[in-house]
């Protein structure tokens, strides 16, 4: 008899690491059926990954609505996967991280006494409003879930701490590392890739030259709304003036409140590039072409060190310290001159750009999304068997 599975996603985050591991189900589909749902949590920028993974959802709930609000979205998504799931029996559902996709499809199937699977687990900063909402979201989520796919020893750790059952806490590395891997492959196996990415860009009149150093810039944080997203712009603009020879590339988030300090403080510097989001190849493309990475995102702090290039993080905490011990990593806050003062020093200072580079890199070899196929199926047929 077939398992059936079923894997939630709403963000593209959340695609870009769970895509991997439905592509590794579906190559056994004579064992287990493998559906997806799409909450449209993201709508334009979900979209794009899934076509690049050639998935084709078998549900789209299709949430997205202008001026969303956390409590809207976890409603919706609640309401409606309650409903898929007493309609269509599942074995296991897949959540990913800390979304509130993953909060709100966590509870639907809890609630349902359908067990949750989730990946990624185990991540912490213990500090409820940072990042916020998402450590509440992901402790939640551990709390609920029955099987716990971790990135690293400490992630688990963390669980065991919490006395989680460790009977299913496994470590796999992150299965972002697979997308990574995946993705730079497909880049550079076809030049025709690359053209059409350095067109794209040149369309939004960023003026692609890979002789000049880039700084890669993102920045979406909520905690950082107000003064802290000023901080990052001044810091930003007073670093543009003062190095005009390097090119800082921001694909700049849609939400106004990242938009709107952006677009008024740094719209009109020759070597600031403000480009709209860019779909998943290209920005792959573009953190293999930068010098370094100055970002308040989870994600980069677990792709960067297989490319090679130092990050920055404008927060006051990460969930990910393993980046950090590694050294290829750094957290320097929202702080206009501290931001300033980094990005000068990696800019200007050889020895220290070699030593945040040639790192190993914690979360993975790019084969977690066959950890947690065979680790499934090593459950269903023990299962079976008793």
């Amino acid at each position: 008899m077939k398992w059936k599975n079923l894997f939630v996603i709403g963000t593209r985050p959340e695609a870009i690491k769970l895509l991997p591991v439905i592509k590794e189900f579906q190559k056994h589909n004579l064992e287990c059926e493998t559906n997806v749902c799409v909450t449209g949590q993201h709508r334009q920028m979900l979209d794009q990954v899934i076509s690049l993974f050639g998935v084709v959802p078998e549900y789209d709930f299709n949430i997205m609505k202008k001026n969303q609000n956390i409590a809207y979205v976890t409603s919706s998504i609640l309401n409606k996967l309650n409903s898929l799931l007493h309609n269509n029996r599942y074995d296991f559902v897949y959540i990913h991280g800390d979304t509130s996709t993953a909060l709100a499809s966590g509870l639907a199937s809890f609630y349902a006494k359908i067990s949750v699977v989730h990946i990624e687990a185990g991540l912490r900063t213990y500090d409820i409003n940072t990042p916020w909402p998402e450590e509440m979201n992901r402790q939640v989520c551990d709390r609920i879930s029955s099987f716990h796919f971790c990135p690293t020893q400490q992630n688990a750790q963390n669980l065991i701490s919490e006395h989680i059952n460790r009977e299913h806490i496994v470590i796999t590395g992150n299965t972002v590392i697979d997308a990574l891997l995946m993705t730079k492959e497909l880049i550079y196996s076809n030049p025709r890739f690359q053209d059409k990415i350095i067109n794209q860009l040149r369309e939004e009149r960023y003026k692609v030259n890979i002789e000049r150093k880039m700084i890669l810039i993102t920045g979406h944080r909520r905690e950082s709304f107000g003064k802290g997203f000023l901080n990052i712009c001044n810091a930003i603009k007073e670093l543009a003036y003062k190095f005009p020879e390097v090119d800082f590339v921001y694909p700049v988030h849609l939400n106004p409140n990242v938009q709107k300090p952006v677009y008024t403080i740094l719209g009109n510097i020759n070597n600031v590039y403000l480009i709209k989001p860019q779909d998943y190849i290209s920005f792959v493309w573009l953190m293999d072409k930068c010098y370094a990475i100055l970002t308040d995102s989870g994600g980069i702090q677990e792709e960067a060190p297989s490319l090679n290039k130092p990050v920055f993080v404008m927060r006051e905490t990460t969930e990910r310290p393993e980046a950090l011990l590694s050294g290829a990593v750094k957290i320097i806050g929202t702080d206009e001159e501290n931001i300033k003062e980094n990005i000068s020093k990696i800019l200007n200072d050889s020895a220290y750009y070699c030593s945040m580079i040639n790192k190993i890199n914690p979360y993975g070899d790019g084969k977690a999304s066959q950890r947690i196929y065979n680790y499934m199926r090593r459950y269903i047929n023990e299962y079976f068997k008793n």
